[in-house]
C-alpha cells in the first residue's frame, strides 16, 4: 500500500490568514470586467463589516442593484453550500481573507 500524504496544516489560525490576503475565486460566470467589479464591492463590504455579514450582504446588495440593474441575491457566511437557479454569466463565488464566503447571483 502507497502512503498517503496529509496536506500541510497551519499551527494557527493567524499563519493561515497571512497566507490567505487575496480574494479566491471559487466560481464564476461573468465577464472580466464585471466580475472586477464585483469582486471589488464584496471586498469592500466584507472589509468594511467583518463581523456584520447582514450589514455586509446589504451593501453589496444594493451597490450590485445600481450598478447591473436588479435583482441581485447576495448569500455571505463562513460555511455554506449551495444549489441555486440563476441567470447566465450572473455569479460569482469568492472567499475574502480566506474565511469568508461571498456569493452573488442575479435570478
Amino acid at each position: 500500500m502507497a502512503a498517503t500524504q496529509e496536506p500541510p496544516r497551519f499551527e494557527d489560525m493567524e499563519a493561515f490568514l497571512r497566507v490567505a490576503k487575496y480574494p479566491l475565486v471559487k466560481y464564476t460566470d461573468m465577464g472580466a470586467e464585471m466580475r472586477e467589479e464585483a469582486m471589488d464591492v464584496c471586498i469592500t463590504a466584507v472589509e468594511k463589516y467583518p463581523n456584520e455579514s447582514e450589514k455586509c450582504t446589504q451593501m453589496i446588495k444594493e451597490l450590485m442593484d445600481r450598478k447591473f440593474g436588479s435583482p441581485w441575491h447576495v448569500v455571505v457566511g463562513k460555511g455554506f453550500s449551495y444549489e441555486i437557479t440563476y441567470e447566465v454569466k450572473n455569479i460569482l463565488y469568492i472567499l475574502v481573507g480566506g474565511t469568508t464566503g461571498v456569493l452573488v447571483w442575479k435570478l
